[in-house]
């Protein structure tokens, strides 16, 4: 994948966001005290981010606290010569009611496509232990060949 064409950067960030399913999601509680996390997700669009996690988790405490996040996805299988990464900056909150059955629907299917379970309105609502949540990208980077970041437009 290159990055020295910009219009070309917006398909690196597609190929690799398509190419994996895991993202690391930092966060930071009120103090600034930051977490990082890995998620499985879910997206339709490469700007909304989808996953199911406990409100009690560490990650959706601080996200309750500070919705400001950021998260890298990136291969981990690749060598050091052919690495690339998406970092993204965005802010999350947990889906709200009105919100729920498009954003299960979306994760639903792409957990289908992986053949994983599929899910529904009722493994994410009490007494269930899991919560859907959703980020949305407010700007993506890439990897740059000389390990620099590049913005990427969102088109």
């Amino acid at each position: 994948m290159s990055t020295s064409d910009p219009d070309d950067h917006w398909s690196v960030v597609t190929a690799v966001i398509d190419a994996n399913r895991f993202m690391t999601m930092a966060t930071a509680d009120a103090q600034g005290t930051p977490w990082a996390n890995p998620v499985w997700f879910a997206t339709d669009d490469h700007r909304r981010f989808l996953w199911v996690s406990s409100p009690e988790t560490r990650h959706s405490r601080n996200i309750e606290t500070r919705p400001e996040i950021a998260i890298v996805i990136y291969d981990s299988q690749t060598t050091p010569a052919e690495r690339q990464a998406v970092y993204l900056e965005g802010i999350a909150h947990q889906v709200s009611p009105d919100e729920l059955d498009d954003a299960i629907e979306i994760f639903s299917r792409t957990s289908v496509e992986h053949r994983l379970s599929a899910w529904g309105r009722d493994d994410v609502t009490e007494p269930r232990q899991f919560r859907m949540f959703e980020a949305i990208a407010t700007q993506h980077w890439i990897l740059g060949e000389t390990d620099v970041r590049i913005p990427v437009p969102m088109p």
